[in-house]
């Protein structure tokens, strides 16, 4: 599978906000955003201040790329997520919100079993996540209400799974979540919303420039 290699603190800057792709190092006083609070690019902050107002074009361009990085999506498979949104019935922006949200590494990161999405994506791909007690390897595939996630026991007994015990039950975890951080047991017991998002963003932006 493609994926996005580019600097993830580079891609950070330039959407001038944190994303959480670096794991815990995105809450880190040291972040690169903090230190250097402009876009990356060989003339510094003073090429970023000689620029032109951004158009609504430019606006609504940025937010889809924000939220293509949040999710590690490239634009193919991006577009896909737009496209089945604006399909299903109701309102697209809210599908849009409860599709990627749904996604197994997206509810796998938010459960608090890795500490950025990219880390999330590969222990899906390791076969480390059970759903239902079943073995699912397909980071998107698409979660559904009601379904139960656990760790392959196996797997238990490694030192990545020690260690994460003792910060699962600090997760701060969504509404549409619940976990029993003593038996690394989650479930989903709503839809996503809006309000439920780790990273804020406008999916109305989103619809808007794909509707153009």
């Amino acid at each position: 599978m493609a994926r996005n290699l580019k600097p993830k603190c580079k891609q950070e800057r330039r959407e001038g906000v944190k994303l959480g792709l670096k794991g815990e190092k995105s809450f880190s006083s040291k972040h690169p955003i903090i230190k250097r609070p402009y876009a990356p690019g060989q003339h510094g902050p003073s090429a970023n201040m000689k620029m032109k107002k951004v158009s609504g074009y430019g606006v609504r361009l940025r937010e889809k790329q924000k939220v293509k990085k949040i999710y590690r999506l490239l634009e193919k498979e991006f577009r896909r997520y737009y496209d089945d949104a604006f399909r299903a019935s109701g309102v697209t922006a809210e599908n849009l919100i409860k599709l990627l949200e749904s996604r197994l590494d997206n509810v796998v990161y938010r459960l608090g079993y890795a500490d950025s999405r990219d880390a999330s994506r590969q222990l899906v791909r390791h076969g480390h996540i059970l759903i239902n007690g079943k073995k699912c390897d397909i980071p998107s595939y698409r979660t559904k209400v009601g379904e139960v996630f656990t760790v392959k026991k196996s797997v238990l007994d490694k030192p990545y799974w020690k260690n994460r015990a003792e910060k699962l039950g600090k997760i701060d975890l969504p509404g549409w979540l619940s976990m029993n951080s003593d038996t690394f047991t989650g479930k989903i017991v709503a839809l996503p919303e809006k309000n439920d998002l780790s990273v804020p963003f406008d999916p109305a932006l989103i619809i808007e420039f794909y509707s153009r």
